[in-house]
């Protein structure tokens, strides 16, 4: 059955391809304050599901997403996020997950960019 043509049939990629880790990345993540309640003492937390727009696929169980594709929040929660519907998630907290990764990782490794970014989207 040939695929159907949308945004993600053109990605050359495949549950195979090797993911992007980054543990410089993911160490920064942790020492930034977290996107929902800014406490301190946070996880990376991987964004799972995808946007076309960002050409970020979803990811299920199985695999993780590219390190770049994580926000800082705290234990409860990150487990809150998996506990619903994620994008619900997000939109209940008015945060474009997307985004919000997307410049934290331009500005990866200075956590006073990073701190400003996130107080930014912080309702």
């Amino acid at each position: 059955m040939p695929r159907v043509s949308t945004a993600f049939a053109l990605d050359p990629s495949s549950k195979k391809t090797k993911r992007i880790e980054d543990p410089r990345h993911l160490a920064f993540i942790r020492l930034l304050p977290s996107v929902i309640s800014g406490a301190y003492g946070c996880e990376a937390c991987h964004i799972r599901a995808g946007s076309a727009v960002h050409r970020k696929k979803h990811t299920g169980g199985q695999q993780k997403p590219d390190d770049c594709w994580t926000l800082p929040m705290l234990a409860n929660e990150h487990k809150a996020q998996h506990a619903m519907e994620e994008l619900a998630f997000w939109r209940l907290h008015e945060i474009d997950p997307f985004e919000l990764a997307a410049k934290l990782y331009e500005v990866s490794g200075d956590i006073a960019a990073a701190v400003a970014i996130i107080r930014k989207v912080r309702p």
